[in-house]
Parts: C-alpha cells; sequence; structure tokens
C-alpha cells in the first residue's frame, strides 16, 4: 500500500514538473521568434563573432573593438562582413591600422571604401592586413615576405630595429585568444594586379 503511494507521488509530481514546463516554454517561444520586420543588423549579427564570453581571452575582433584607437578599423571589419572570419581559431596575425592612419589616406577614401558597392575592394584591403600565425615582432624581423589572407604577399623589413610590415611600422603587439594583433600606422594597400 504504501508502495502505491509512493507512486503517486511521483506520478503526480511528475505531471505538475511538465506542466509547469511546458507553460514556462509557451510563453518564451510566443515572444522569441523573430518577426518578418526584423532590423538587417540583428539578422546580419550572427556567428561566433557575435557571443559574449567575459571568461576567455579576448580575440584580435575583440581587441580591436576594444580599442579607441581602432574604431575606424571597427567599422570597416563591419561594413565589409569580416568579423566572423576574425574570430576563428587562428593563430592569426592581424597587422590593425590605427584612426589616424585611416585617417592619413586621401580625403574621403575612407567614405567611398565604407559604401556597400565597394565592399569586395574593402574586404581585399582588410584580407591584406591580416595573416595565418601568431609571430612577435621579433620572430617577424626573420622573414622577408608573409602570405596575406587576400592571396597576395607583403613585404617585411627591419630599419633601426623596428618592424616595418608593407611599410606600416609597427607600433604595438597585443597577444590575442586566437593570435596576435599588431598595431600599425599606416594603412597597408594590395599591390595592383
Amino acid at each position: 500500500m504504501k508502495t502505491s503511494n509512493i507512486l503517486k507521488l511521483i506520478l503526480v509530481s511528475f505531471l505538475v514538473l511538465v506542466a509547469f514546463t511546458a507553460c514556462k516554454n509557451e510563453g518564451k517561444t510566443s515572444g522569441d521568434t523573430a518577426s518578418p520586420s526584423a532590423t538587417t543588423s540583428e539578422a546580419k549579427e550572427q556567428g561566433q563573432a557575435f557571443i559574449e564570453d567575459d571568461e576567455s581571452v579576448p580575440n584580435v575582433l575583440q581587441i580591436a573593438i576594444g580599442s579607441p584607437d581602432h574604431t575606424t578599423l571597427v567599422a570597416a571589419v563591419q561594413a565589409a562582413d569580416l568579423e566572423n572570419a576574425l574570430v576563428n581559431a587562428g593563430p592569426l596575425m592581424v597587422f590593425a591600422p590605427t584612426n589616424a592612419a585611416f585617417d592619413a589616406l586621401p580625403a574621403g577614401t575612407v567614405e567611398d571604401l565604407l559604401k556597400p558597392e565597394n565592399k569586395d575592394a574593402l574586404a581585399n584591403i582588410l584580407k591584406f592586413h591580416v595573416t595565418p600565425g601568431n609571430y612577435s615582432k621579433d620572430f617577424l624581423m626573420k622573414f622577408k615576405k608573409l602570405g596575406q589572407a587576400n592571396d597576395q604577399s607583403v613585404g617585411i623589413e627591419v630599419k633601426d630595429g623596428e618592424v616595418y610590415v608593407g611599410g606600416a611600422k609597427i607600433v604595438a603587439s597585443i597577444e590575442a585568444g586566437n593570435g596576435i594583433v599588431h598595431v600599425v600606422d599606416k594603412v597597408m594597400l594590395p599591390p595592383s594586379e
């Protein structure tokens, strides 16, 4: 007799739990579906680049986003839809031009590149700033050139103990969870094909 009472209690508890869970999930699903009128930025913000994680070492994209000196670079990465490429496992070396480096380009260049119709050209320039690998500034001194993510090569020079990549001087280096960010003082433009 006691066993049947225990079984009834377990069964009733199970049914109450199922009913409670169903009600709780029903409330969530009705408000969680994206409406057809979702904005473009909401639809665009998908993939690994948009996962928030406060515990791991920042990746190269998170470092750029957190830097007040790289707002133009971040805007360019977003305009070219390259956010997810910069959060890949890597390792990646990103040569990150500062805002001042972008400001040194001829007037109107950045604004023109940020237009949707120039997305491919912008992506090519940005990929020219990315190399597979994770090499320190000192280790880069051993190279003459690097293969870039846009399938072109960039030259490396050492002048007065300083490393220049594609004519841009490395002014700082920041370790990332998926590689390294080398801050550079110039925007590197890929050679014309």
